[in-house]
């Protein structure tokens, strides 16, 4: 049964608005249980291939699944909005996938600890828990950008699964505020690989979070190895959890671990790279950069993969309206549009030479672009190359 809202306007009449994607969220809760697909097929067919199910499902199918569904455009009417974003049912799905994540975990690594596996599926396995926490960090990204405490701790909570608990200060303190400028670790540069960016954001994000939280408890007077550290909050549940892992299932439990952690870490960086790629923030008259604006983000409306993202890949008004819940953000005409979901351009992202044949021209080709390398944010190794190439314009050269 849908759920129809309605609102008497004062010019506008009667607005009545029903949520065509309303029941599809709950695809955003069950999908960190599809690696248990995996181990079911395992039991079920007794092999060991059936455990590549999961990893070929989000990599080959969801691409598929977003280039054969195609995309939604549409935007809830902006009256709507109040009513949209205070309906419960939207949030509590948020809440419900937190304990998703430590219970699918804890089962892979049992599956592991337990069963008789060759290391390379051993490894499989851990790739694919790590593939899966990471939309834990995604869970994160969505509450922990609202007001309420609850949800906030919810954020924190999820963190510690992956490992990851300086992301929502980071994230919402530093990517946020630097976000498309060539300052922000988090944002990828035009000629920049996955493989060369990875190493620029993963330490560049931490360093970034733990002096913003060393500030933030500098200024009540606090050290920042104090049990208010939200961030040390977040790891002490980690040490807790993986601790726990390694004590009870043994020494295969470090690689698996390991590898679950950096995997999850990378899909992060793999999400970072494709949504600010080549996009700069120009700098005002007082040497600030500009506000953030929906051209800032590259943006994405297939169906299928939103749906399983929280509507990540609206990332558009995201950054432009941060604490806008993920049912009511909008889609705008003239965006930056990725050509697949978000799982599909992260396969073009880790072929680099593809990558950039598909994107570099996109870049150039915006309208608040239009070819001019000045307005773009290059990588600085490749600078000459790619002025050399594209020709007319300097672009910004930044700092290494």
């Amino acid at each position: 049964m849908s759920t129809t809202y309605v609102l008497d306007h004062p010019d506008k009449g009667r607005i009545e608005y029903s949520d065509r994607k309303r029941y599809l969220w709950l695809s955003s809760l069950f999908m960190p249980l599809f690696p248990m697909l995996g181990i079911i097929g395992y039991f079920a067919f007794e092999t060991q291939w059936a455990l590549l199910v999961p990893v070929a499902f989000t990599y080959g199918a969801i691409p598929f699944l977003d280039w054969v569904i195609g995309s939604d455009e549409n935007n809830p009417p902006e009256e709507i909005v109040p009513q949209l974003e205070e309906d419960r049912y939207y949030r509590v799905l948020t809440w419900l996938t937190v304990p998703m994540h430590f219970i699918v975990l804890i089962a892979i690594a049992a599956f592991v600890g337990t069963q008789d596996l060759t290391i390379w599926s051993v490894v499989l396995l851990a790739i694919t828990a790590g593939m899966y926490s990471g939309l834990g960090i995604n869970t994160a990204h969505e509450l922990g950008h609202k007001k309420p405490e609850f949800e906030r701790l919810l954020a924190k909570i999820v963190l510690a699964v992956p490992t990851y608990g300086h992301f929502c200060i980071e994230h919402n303190r530093g990517h946020h505020r630097d976000v498309a400028t060539p300052e922000d670790p988090a944002s990828s540069r035009m000629g920049e690989s996955i493989y060369k960016f990875v190493w620029r954001e993963i330490p560049g994000a931490w360093r970034r979070g733990w002096e913003v939280e060393k500030e933030r408890l500098g200024r009540l007077g606090k050290s920042e190895w104090s049990l208010q550290n939200d961030i040390l909050q977040s790891y002490a549940i980690s040490a807790v959890l993986q601790g726990g892992l390694i004590l009870a299932f043994g020494w295969i439990m470090l690689p698996f671990l390991a590898i679950h952690n950096f995997w999850a870490w990378f899909q992060l960086t793999s999400a970072n790279y494709i949504e600010h790629y080549g996009l700069k923030r120009e700098k005002e008259a007082n040497g600030r950069y500009e506000r953030c604006q929906p051209y800032h983000s590259w943006n994405a409306n297939y169906i299928f993969s939103n749906i399983a993202l929280f509507h990540l890949e609206r990332h558009s008004d995201h950054h432009a309206n941060p604490t806008r819940r993920y049912q009511s953000l909008r889609n705008f005409d003239g965006l930056p549009e990725l050509p697949n979901g978000y799982y599909g351009m992260y396969m073009l992202a880790y072929i680099p030479w593809l990558w950039y044949k598909v994107m570099d021209k996109r870049v150039l080709a915006l309208p608040h672009i239009n070819g001019d390398l000045a307005k773009v944010n290059i990588d600085p190794a490749r600078h000459d190359e790619i002025t050399a190439r594209y020709g007319a314009g300097q672009g910004t050269v930044a700092t290494a």
